[in-house]
Parts: C-alpha cells; sequence; structure tokens
C-alpha cells in the first residue's frame, strides 16, 4: 500500500492506494497554522489510514516548496511555518519510517504520468496553471531533479518573446517582472482583464462572457492563449516533451487545447510540433495520488 499527503495551504489531503493505484482511503483536515502541529496532523493521518485498512503503508509527501540542498531547510514553501525547517527529518522521526518528498507541482506531473493523461509518454511536462504556475518534469517515469531543487520552477522565468505594451510587466513577488506567472496565473489572467477593461470579473465570468460573445472577453482569452503557446514554447525548445498536461484551475478553459496548440508552431524552432497538450485526468485528486507515487511499484510493499 502506498499512502499520499498533499500538503496544501489550507487542507491536508491523504490517500491510500492499493494494487494498480486503486483507491483503498482517503482523509482530509484543514491544515493548521503551525510546524509542530503539521506534523503531529500528518502523523495522525497517516495512523488513521492505516487503521482503516489494516495494512502499513510506504508515506510519500507532496508539499510547497522544496528542501535546499545547501541547507537541508525547506525554501520557497507560502507555508512559511515551513521554511528553515528540517520538515523531512522532523516528519521521518515521528512516523518512525523513510519518506519520500517533492513539490506539490512535481506530484501533479507524477500523478498524471504514472496513470493519468500523459501514461505511457516517455516524457510529460505537468502545468499547473492555478493562484501560481508551476511545473515538473517526468521522463521515463521518474521525476527530474537537479542540484537547486527548482526543476520545472516554469513560472519564475519572464513571458518570453513579450510585445512592446507588455514590457517591463507586472510585479512578481519574487522580486522580478513580468514572470509567467504574473500573466498566466488565474489570478494573473483577472488582473489584465481589470487593466484593459476597467471592469473586475471573475476568471470564470471571463470565460463565460466570451462564451457568450462578448468581445473583450474573447480579446482577453486570445490573449491569454498567445501567452501560454509563448511560454510553453520555449519548454517545448528546451525540452521537446511528449505529453504537456495542464492542471490548476486555468485548465478547466476548453478552448486553450486547441487555441493554444494553434499559436505555437509560430514560436517553436521545428518545422510542426507534435507534442500533445492535454488535460489533466486525476483533477483535484492528481497532487496526492502523485505523492503516493513517489514510491514506485517495485519500492512499496
Amino acid at each position: 500500500m502506498r499512502i499520499g499527503i498533499d500538503l496544501g495551504g489550507t487542507k491536508i489531503e491523504a490517500i491510500a492506494l492499493g494494487a494498480g493505484g486503486r483507491e483503498v482511503g482517503r482523509r482530509r483536515i484543514a491544515t493548521p497554522g503551525s510546524y509542530a502541529a503539521t506534523i503531529a496532523a500528518i502523523r495522525d493521518l497517516v495512523v488513521a489510514l492505516e487503521s482503516d485498512t489494516g495494512e502499513r503503508g510506504t508515506v510519500g509527501i507532496g508539499m510547497p516548496g522544496a528542501f535546499s540542498p545547501a541547507t537541508g531547510l525547506v525554501k520557497n514553501a507560502n507555508s512559511t511555518w515551513l521554511n528553515d525547517m528540517p520538515f523531512d527529518r522532523d516528519l521521518g522521526a515521528a512516523l518512525g519510517r523513510e519518506l519520500r518528498f517533492a513539490n506539490d507541482a512535481d506530484c501533479f506531473a507524477l500523478s498524471e504520468a504514472t496513470d493519468g493523461a500523459g501514461a505511457g509518454a516517455p516524457s510529460v511536462f505537468g502545468v499547473i496553471l492555478g493562484t501560481g504556475v508551476g511545473a515538473g518534469i517526468v521522463i521515463h517515469g521518474r521525476l527530474l531533479s537537479g542540484p537547486n531543487a527548482i526543476a520545472g520552477e516554469w513560472g519564475h522565468n519572464q513571458l518570453p518573446r513579450m510585445l512592446p505594451d507588455e514590457i517591463p510587466g507586472p510585479d512578481c513577488y519574487c522580486g522580478q517582472k513580468g514572470c509567467i506567472e504574473t500573466w498566466n496565473s488565474g489570478p494573473g489572467f483577472e488582473a489584465e482583464y481589470e487593466r484593459m477593461e476597467n471592469e473586475k470579473l471573475t476568471t470564470h465570468e471571463i470565460v463565460a462572457a466570451a462564451e457568450a460573445g462578448s468581445r473583450p472577453a474573447r480579446s482577453a482569452l486570445r490573449r491569454y492563449s498567445d501567452r501560454l503557446a509563448r511560454a510553453l514554447s520555449h519548454v517545448i525548445n528546451l525540452i521537446d516533451p511528449h505529453v504537456i498536461v495542464l492542471g490548476g484551475g486555468m485548465s478547466n478553459i476548453a478552448a486553450l487545447y486547441d487555441e493554444v496548440p494553434a499559436r505555437w508552431g509560430s514560436y517553436v524552432f521545428s518545422d510542426r510540433v507534435d507534442t500533445k497538450l492535454v488535460r489533466n485526468r486525476h483533477g483535484d485528486a492528481s497532487g496526492v495520488r502523485g505523492a503516493a507515487w513517489l514510491w514506485p511499484e517495485e519500492s512499496a510493499g
């Protein structure tokens, strides 16, 4: 049995997977706002799932941020009580076993590459387009990682091929301007619409207005699609993935799956683009499933 934990800013979800990825248990609680309480909450979730199923499982953790290779402590977590803490060591001690950890976007990518929309593909780039923009890279079923623990941090590159009216771009919390995240996240899309139209609408409202024929809303979606095409073209030029899987709230915009591939050929250094752009299969459950799959078939049990 594999247990996956998805540690989010507002909730912690736990799942137990049996043979072949079959779900055999699930629990969810609100995320406590302190370090010690977070460790205790995850420990209790694992104990509860093992009690529910009568089995002991491997445990994988999907978390915000990453572990600094320099210090071994958490960095870049928006759940700020985790930053600069030895989270892996403390949680491992609480559970009394070896654990595996990955960034939440990496877990999404691994889930979709293992038994989701990218299953069977040699290379998968899994993108989260939500409150932020992140990604993970899976090659032949394994997460790609590097010496800086930032593989897939695509959202904090500047939007490629910026147009004159896009320069220098919105401020990003990372300290830079014009990051892909500031354009292609949900809040970025809404903020750009408000700047252009002097009207504050949610993403859902903009999309609904576009479907109803609103010219400003349709124009906003075209601009978004073109920016996403430009952003993904650099990914294709760098790693040439077989499949790009979209997740997060913005992945629910059906028009993207036609509009973006129709545009990215102008930006990719190739005579044609055979990369597939697909919607995720597991939805909100992808992150927690990916955490469980941090233990591959031959390692579990």
